[in-house]
């Protein structure tokens, strides 16, 4: 774990900044909060667990900013976000025991299809939908297994609940933007617990990530709700398919392995001229 030297705090708050005003839009501030603590010589599970706690303010941030825009249906959000809450502490305690490759491989598919979604969609709109599930199947499926994969893997969280928003609950964009970030927090604080009990937390970084994270996605926030879809949208595309990308620059990564090794066997096999 690295020296806690001013420069490097300063750096890394910066960084919450920004990465707390793109998560409080669009969700996917971990790309750069994540790459940037292992770049300051955390190792990986410090780096998760420092994470959780920066993460933690920003999410707080984003929801009580739109709590105070009253655009939280807290009647169907709060039993949400205990699944939510449960999933992130379950995901945690069973980090260890999931198949993290495997999910690495499965996760730019889906990122790249939430982006292809939100691009074509005629649904992300000021206006509500039709749902095509129920609140309470929502809460034991949706919220319950996201909080999981967000407890145990994490890109593209805010993402997925963002997608079962709109297209499974018909939420128009901006209750689905306030829903997800009140559903990411609790999420975040069910694995953050975890994390805090099995140590590993840089507490000087985290809480100064943190500031820096409660601050940028304060003015996420007001930007959301100021332009609505018009920016909501094209920052979900451009914020999924940066995380396909990021997971898939991973050389370790089952999918661009066998993606690789296709395309080797594919020149391999053509015939010589």
């Amino acid at each position: 774990m690295p020296d806690t030297d001013i420069w490097l705090v300063a750096l890394l708050a910066l960084v919450g900044v920004l990465a707390g005003f793109i998560d409080a839009i669009a969700g996917g501030g971990g790309l750069l909060t994540v790459p940037a603590l292992l770049s300051a010589g955390f190792d990986p599970a410090a780096a998760l667990a420092t994470n959780k706690l920066q993460s933690s303010f920003g999410s707080f941030s984003a929801a009580l900013t739109f709590a105070r825009a009253d655009k939280i249906g807290w009647r169907d959000a709060v039993p949400m976000a205990v699944a939510a809450f449960i999933g992130g502490v379950a995901g945690a305690t069973l980090i260890k025991a999931m198949p993290a490759h495997l999910l690495a491989g499965v996760m730019p598919l889906l990122l790249i299809a939430v982006a292809v979604y939100f691009l074509l969609s005629p649904r992300l709109s000021a206006r509500e939908g039709r749902p095509l599930l129920s609140p309470r199947l929502f809460t034991l499926t949706v919220a319950l297994g996201v909080g999981f994969y967000d407890g145990s893997f994490g890109p593209g969280t805010g993402s997925f609940f963002m997608i079962g928003f709109v297209a499974l609950l018909g939420l128009p964009v901006m209750q689905a933007v306030a829903q997800t970030k009140l559903l990411n927090f609790a999420s975040n604080v069910g694995a953050l617990l975890f994390f805090a009990l099995a140590g590993g937390i840089h507490l000087p970084i985290g809480i100064a990530m943190g500031i820096g994270q409660y601050a940028g996605a304060r003015l996420g926030a007001g930007v959301a709700l100021r332009n609505g879809a018009r920016i909501v949208r094209p920052l979900l595309v451009i914020v999924s398919t940066a995380m396909a990308a990021r997971l898939l620059l991973d050389p370790a990564n089952p999918l661009r392995i066998a993606i690789v090794s296709a395309i080797e066997a594919l020149f391999a096999g053509a015939p010589g001229p």
